[in-house]
């Protein structure tokens, strides 16, 4: 069982010391420009880095949710692989705000269509296991042989 899930819990975790470096430079931010807690305005530089890590923390629950449901139904690997291209976007994303507003724009985009991915992913995932497990129609199967990936009578690739 956790061979099946040990990437996915891999990726999590970078996931969660990403969150914690964002948070870091918040506090490195707050630092540099003097700027006490609670407040959240300051000159621009700060306000960027804190709204570059605000925005970050919003879709961390969506990603990690559909990273696992992806990973679990769908594929493991390529989930995997998705999340850590994620992972970098956000990265991006990150940096290039903290740097200026327009900086995020190209990151923002990729991650996303990153999470996008993941989510068509999981979709798939799930009508596959609905199929299987409810209907009797193995939907990969199915498309194995329609696509010509099997031979009839051995089952396999």
């Amino acid at each position: 069982m956790l061979d099946q899930i040990v990437l996915i819990a891999g990726v999590t975790v970078l996931g969660v010391l990403e969150q914690a470096y964002f948070s870091l430079q918040v506090i490195y931010a707050r630092r540099k420009f003097s700027v006490s807690p609670p407040s959240t305005s300051g000159p621009p530089g700060f306000e960027r880095v804190f709204r570059a890590q605000a925005n970050c923390s919003e879709y961390f629950p969506l990603f990690i949710t559909i990273l696992w449901v992806s990973g679990l139904f769908f594929s493991q690997g390529l989930s995997s692989i998705c999340g850590l291209l994620y992972l970098y976007g956000r990265f991006k994303y990150f940096r290039g705000y903290a740097k200026s507003a327009h900086g995020r724009l190209a990151p923002l985009y990729f991650s996303a269509k990153v999470l996008w991915v993941l989510i068509g992913f999981s979709g798939l995932g799930i009508l596959s296991f609905v199929c299987r497990f409810y209907l009797g129609l193995d939907l990969m199967q199915m498309a194995s042989s329609a696509l010509g990936l099997t031979e009839d009578g051995e089952g396999g690739l």
